[in-house]
C-alpha cells in the first residue's frame, strides 16, 4: 500500500531488466528493475545531442560541456525512475511500497491488452498502481486483508509469469512455515 514505509534494506537487483536468479533473490524470490526501454535511453542521448547542437554557435567547449551535463543528469533521472520489483522476505515490494504475502489472494498475469484494460475502464480508484509505461505487461494481485481498503495491486513487470509464480511460491511457503505477522504499518 502507498502508506507503508519502504523496506529498510536496499534491493540487490540485477543491472538488467531480467529477474534475479534464485540465489540472488532468495529461494522463492524474484527481483527485477524496470529500466527504461531502448527508446527511453535513445531519448536521453538524443536530448544531449540536441543541446550540443543548440549551443554549438556559442562555442565547441560550452556545447560539449552542456551535452555532458545533460547526459549525466538524464542518466541519473533514468536510474531514479528504474523501479525495483521484488518478492523477498515474505513480501511483495513494488517501488517503495510492500505487501505481506499472507494478505495476498488471487494473482493474475496481464498481457499488454489486459494491462491496458485494467488501467482503463476496469480500474478501481482504490487500487495501488505501480506502473511504468515502458513495461507493458503487469500482474494483478488481490489484497484479502479486511482492514485494508486497497482491493488489489497492479504492478508493472516485464516477466509477469515469473513474478506471479514467485508470489504464489512465497505465499505457499509462508503459509506452510506457520503463522505470520499481520501487515506492516
Amino acid at each position: 500500500m502507498p502508506d507503508r514505509p519502504p523496506p529498510s534494506s536496499p534491493s540487490s537487483s540485477p543491472s538488467s531488466g531480467s529477474p534475479a536468479p534464485a540465489s540472488a533473490a532468495g529461494a522463492t524470490g524474484y527481483a527485477e528493475r524496470l529500466w527504461l526501454g531502448p527508446l527511453g535511453w535513445a531519448s536521453v542521448v538524443g536530448f544531449a545531442v540536441v543541446m550540443a547542437i543548440a549551443l554549438w554557435p556559442v562555442g565547441a567547449v560550452p556545447a560539449v560541456a552542456a551535452a555532458a551535463v545533460v547526459l549525466v543528469v538524464g542518466i541519473a533521472v533514468a536510474v531514479a525512475l528504474a523501479t525495483p520489483v521484488r518478492v523477498a522476505g515474505g513480501e511483495l515490494h513494488a517501488g517503495s511500497a510492500h505487501l505481506p504475502l499472507d494478505v495476498v489472494g488471487e494473482v493474475r498475469e496481464l498481457d499488454a491488452a489486459a494491462t491496458r484494460a485494467e488501467l482503463g475502464p476496469v480500474l478501481d480508484a482504490r487500487a495501488h498502481v505501480c506502473l511504468r509505461a515502458w513495461a507493458r505487461t503487469a500482474v494483478r494481485v488481490e489484497v484479502v486483508d479486511p482492514a485494508d481498503p486497497t482491493p488489489y495491486w497492479l504492478v508493472s513487470t516485464r516477466h509477469p509469469a515469473r513474478l506471479a509464480a514467485a508470489i504464489g511460491s512465497g505465499r505457499t511457503s509462508g503459509r506452510t512455515s506457520g503463522p505470520t505477522s499481520g501487515p506492516t504499518a
